[in-house]
């Protein structure tokens, strides 16, 4: 098991729960709260604080509702 959890929300963003750290594309850390257990990461492109998501799933229209096979 890993102590790291994606979950995939239907029409929303992808929230990872666990002991991460998220870089930029230089290898730059974006500042991420440790005392919150989970962090929630912008799948529709819409949100104003990318990488992370500040709801605009919502009114962007944004529909995806994937499942495991």
């Amino acid at each position: 098991m890993s102590d790291v959890t994606i979950k995939v929300r239907d029409n929303g963003p992808l929230l990872i729960e666990g002991s991460i750290k998220i870089e930029d594309a230089e290898g730059n850390a974006f500042a991420t709260n440790p005392e919150k257990p989970m962090v929630a990461i912008c799948r529709c492109g819409a949100s104003a604080n990318r990488p992370f998501c500040d709801g605009a799933h919502n009114q962007s229209g944004f529909e995806s509702c994937e499942r495991a096979t």
